[in-house]
């Protein structure tokens, strides 16, 4: 087991350097094509840091574990919510834009509702046992995710012809926004380099964290939910904690609702259309816990479009306490 601990903390340590690289690269990128961070965040970076979702999610249904595939992206997003948030506002207050109050932190919210009504397609009492996320629910939340990328796309070029027609308004052209920063063959290169830190670091991270947790007698859903998701969204949280230190919590945010986004439409999609799921013992108090905690995280951006170190402390204990009631209590 103590070899465990080292590769555990070998993919701790690539997952934050890698994180770093990420960011640093992704902000460069938006500067230079003049595209807001927070539409940088919702796709480049959000896909990115979900990889690690979708191949433990995929390999655990194709391997028949499916608690452990759909385990993986709820407690993904709960941990999204509720640990990478709270870490990151106490870090730095994530100041949230209007647009993201009104539209992004609202489609979260209802892509977790969707989740819950198909995990929920045979609901008796407080018993989930049984219900199954089919192909033509895979199918579905493909369709959901195929509308999601295209209307970030047509948003990210509305809003950059906003930005090059303030700048032309200002005397400021667009050769001048291109020539300066981070060129972009280097910009590209530190967000591959971070990404592949990020996606063999959390791996590393998961399935030696995997190995420990069966050796102490851990069920499918626990790991699932609690060591693998923290794995996975080893990422997410180094991104998102970083972004804040540095002031970018567009990116921060932003990184938070895409991948949650990407984890229910396109992971459990492609997941579920590949294998269906047929959930045991995931329960409806996990449910709960990932709506309440999309809810809260949107509640808290209405105080002066800002989630404050306070409100970062409160996510950071939830999350702890519904952790400590999932490994000692399920």
């Amino acid at each position: 087991m103590a070899l465990y601990i080292v590769y555990i903390i070998i993919g701790i340590v690539l997952v934050l350097r890698g994180a770093d690289r990420l960011t640093e690269g992704a902000s460069a990128l938006a500067r230079r094509m003049q595209v807001p961070e927070m539409i940088i965040g919702l796709t480049i970076v959000a896909a990115g840091t979900s990889a690690p979702e979708l191949f433990v999610s995929l390999t655990s249904a194709l391997k028949g574990s499916a608690d452990m595939a759909v385990g993986n992206v709820i407690g993904s997003n709960i941990l999204n919510t509720l640990l990478i948030v709270g870490c990151a506002a106490m870090v730095s207050p994530i100041t949230i834009s209007r647009s993201t109050v009104s539209k992004d932190l609202p489609l979260s919210v209802a892509m977790t509702v969707l989740l819950i009504i198909l995990c929920l397609d045979n609901f008796s009492g407080i018993n989930i046992r049984g219900n199954t996320i089919d192909r033509a629910d895979g199918m579905i939340l493909l369709v959901f995710f195929t509308t999601f990328m295209a209307f970030t796309i047509y948003t990210a070029k509305r809003e950059k012809n906003e930005i090059a027609a303030a700048n032309t308004g200002n005397g400021t052209t667009d050769e001048h926004a291109s020539n300066t920063g981070m060129p972009v063959w280097k910009s590209i290169a530190f967000i591959s380099i971070g990404l592949l830190f990020l996606i063999i670091g959390s791996d590393l991270f998961s399935d030696y964290a995997t190995k420990v947790a069966a050796i102490l007698g851990m069920s499918d859903a626990t790991i699932g939910i609690t060591i693998v998701a923290g794995g996975t969204s080893l990422p997410e949280l180094a991104t998102s904690v970083v972004a804040a230190r540095k002031g970018q919590s567009a990116m921060a945010i932003g990184n938070v609702i895409g991948s949650n986004v990407f984890n229910i439409l396109a992971i459990l999609g492609i997941t579920a259309a590949i294998s269906p799921l047929t959930i045991t013992d995931i329960t409806i108090t996990d449910l709960c816990v990932m709506i309440a905690g999309a809810v809260a995280v949107w509640l808290f951006s209405f105080t002066r479009y800002t989630v404050s170190r306070t409100e970062g402390v409160l996510l950071t204990l939830s999350y702890i306490g519904y952790a400590a009631w999932r490994l000692f209590n399920v």
